[in-house]
């Protein structure tokens, strides 16, 4: 049985024997602990806020002694002098591991917290944004030891926040070097987590630590409106939300009397889409404004529409949908770029489209029709 103390963390359950002075963190991360952190341990973001508990714990089996934590230290009184720290709480990144210690985790300090929407639709919605926050300190050039400030900057990556195969796009090389030192070769990078199909890309940098946030958009493309929500990605928070009537009016009130339009009018598909894009350009410029702030921090945007809208977004021509048997160019869901639908957010900021699903017949029956 091993002698070193005993951690166990709340709500999770999670638990595991640590040596004397091992952080927190170390700890929370070692277990797979669901605790946040963007700093990487420097005791600067303050996103790792612990709660130890105290006393007998029978249901756990152990008995917390006062001193089973270090003692308070001068980073965790400076975070509390300058931004307020709620008493009893501590940084995971500072306090170690001295004795037996059971440890909650409150909401706010867990990556993947649950946020409730208070509205009729309300629903608890699991944070998991795809693109993050993370600080990291890179290695200074060296005469000695020749490579470019991007590969330091990747490395930096890999070995503090294990993010492998980190790629980026010519437009963080612009503005690479000059970011680099002014920040003293400290930087907060808004990174791209991936998927199966992509890696890990770097998409914006700022120099030393940003206390900002970052953003995505829930758009519905609709026939006659468009809707949209800004969302704050690191707390879940819908800091906006506008619309605006679909431009796309002036071709066609109903859906069959655009894809007549496309039909009957060489190129009319393409003026479609040119009025959607500067629709939807115009409304994320209005819900920017509303939140104040920068449209260049909208990094993600989800979008749902009906298949003829769907189309005519992506620069689709609409002509098979109007006749039998009304086949769609796709129907699965897709991945792009904002800069390839020409959207006036970041520019390699992700979208994702919904998939298109046809509409029930009355009756229940599964039309072929996607109208």
């Amino acid at each position: 049985m091993s002698s070193d103390p005993l951690v166990i963390f709340t709500p999770s359950g999670k638990r595991g024997n640590f040596p004397v002075g091992t952080p927190v963190l170390t700890a929370a991360r070692q277990l797979g602990v669901d605790l946040d952190s963007v700093c990487g341990g420097r005791g600067i973001c303050s996103k790792c806020q612990i709660t130890p508990s105290y006393g007998e714990f029978s249901k756990h089996g152990v008995t917390v002694e006062d001193n089973a934590l270090s003692e308070w230290n001068k980073v965790e009184q400076r975070y509390k002098d300058k931004r307020g720290l709620i008493d009893g709480r501590r940084l995971g990144c500072q306090a170690t591991v001295q004795g037996d210690v059971v440890i909650d985790v409150p909401p706010e300090s867990q990556v993947h917290r649950q946020v409730v929407r208070k509205r009729a639709e309300a629903r608890d919605i699991t944070m998991n944004p795809s693109t993050r926050l993370f600080y990291v300190e890179v290695e200074e050039p060296d005469m000695h030891k020749p490579s470019g400030d991007m590969e330091r900057l990747i490395e930096a990556l890999e070995t503090q926040w294990d993010l492998k195969g980190v790629k980026t796009d010519l437009h963080i090389l612009h503005v690479l070097q000059p970011v680099l030192r002014k920040g003293n070769w400290k930087v907060t990078v808004a990174v791209h987590l991936g998927d199966e199909s992509h890696p890990p890309k770097i998409m914006h940098i700022w120099p030393g630590y940003y206390e900002g946030t970052v953003y995505g958009l829930a758009v519905d493309l609709g026939s006659t409106t468009i809707a949209a929500h800004l969302c704050d990605l690191k707390s879940g928070e819908v800091v906006a939300s506008s619309g605006i009537m679909n431009p796309q009016i002036r071709f066609g009130e109903d859906l069959m009397s655009r894809v007549s339009y496309s039909m009957m009018n060489k190129g009319g598909d393409q003026e479609m889409t040119r009025a959607v894009r500067e629709g939807m350009n115009a409304l994320f410029t209005q819900i920017a404004a509303e939140a104040e702030i920068d449209k260049a921090l909208i990094v993600d945007a989800v979008f749902v529409c009906n298949p003829v809208m769907h189309h005519l977004f992506l620069g689709i021509d609409p002509f098979e949908l109007g006749q039998a048997p009304f086949a769609l160019g796709t129907s699965n869901a897709l991945a792009l770029r904002a800069s390839e639908l020409d959207l006036n957010i970041h520019p390699a900021a992700r979208v994702y489209l919904l998939p298109c699903i046809a509409r029930p017949r009355r009756g229940g029956r599964r039309s072929s029709c996607p109208l």
